[in-house]
């Protein structure tokens, strides 16, 4: 079972390989941009792993990203796409260049590598697709204006996908998790007031996301959201937008510049 994994290199992407390594037959594509990291990863494997470099904020880089993919280790069977970059500042103000880059990071790439693996999938009426959204494409967040319309687009394509694909074999599985701790977190945080609401977010590591990932997967689930609270959020969502008006963390008065992250 092949199986193609996007932002490999760190946080969910990372605990995701190591996941996905404990199962049968896996083999697995490491996707990120530094292929020293990827080499040493797939190196620490107990299975049939291999990095492939690739700047995934150009989308030309998804045809021989497939290309390296593919040689080694046939078709895809299960496709991560997990890969997440966030501009954070205010809207006005952000690096446009940044902001596009950062779109086909989160939207433009993970809907053309679904394009190119779907037909190997729907001739063998199996495999299945993992779209990692995020939160905030149910309740965005200020200072994270193409951050918000990015991840809402995967989540949306991704839902919409899991109906077109039923019955055929395919699962597609769409994950929005809240905040995780990795280098992403780390960094973005620093744009905002500490008020009371951060403080108090819940904060999920990434190896707990990475295995009710899996799990979820493996039981055909059609989608997920970590925390479990958030999931009431899904079905409430003109209450979470309402709630978001008035508790929603605000940028610093003064920014310390768009962040590409």
């Amino acid at each position: 079972m092949h199986i193609l994994i996007t932002g490999a290199s760190s946080g969910i992407g990372e605990a995701l390989v190591h996941e996905m390594a404990k199962l049968p037959h896996a083999q697995l594509t490491l996707v990120s941009r530094r292929q020293d990291v990827l080499d040493d990863l797939a190196q620490s494997l107990s299975v049939d792993a291999q990095g492939v470099a690739a700047d995934l904020s150009d989308v030309t880089a998804v045809q021989p990203l497939l290309d390296a993919a593919t040689a080694s280790f046939g078709p895809i069977d299960v496709l991560v796409n997990n890969a997440g970059a966030q501009v954070i500042g205010h809207t006005d103000t952000l690096d446009l260049d940044a902001c596009e880059r950062s779109l086909a990071v989160n939207l433009t790439v993970p809907l053309r590598l679904i394009h190119a693996v779907l037909p190997h999938m729907r001739s063998a009426r199996s495999g299945g697709i993992i779209n990692v959204s995020s939160m905030a494409a149910i309740a965005p967040t200020p200072g994270m204006t193409w951050y918000n319309a990015s991840k809402a687009g995967i989540a949306s394509a991704s839902e919409a996908l899991a109906s077109e694909l039923s019955g055929t074999g395919i699962r597609i599985l769409t994950v929005y998790p809240g905040v995780v701790r990795t280098p992403m977190m780390d960094a973005g945080i620093q744009h905002y007031k500490m008020t009371a609401m951060l403080k108090n977010q819940p904060v999920l590591e990434p190896e707990d996301v990475a295995r009710d990932i899996v799990t979820a997967f493996n039981k055909g689930k059609r989608r997920l959201v970590r925390p479990r609270l958030f999931g009431l959020f899904r079905w409430m969502q003109p209450l979470m937008l309402m709630a978001m008006d008035k508790m929603a963390p605000q940028l610093q008065a003064a920014p310390p510049g768009s962040s590409e992250l």
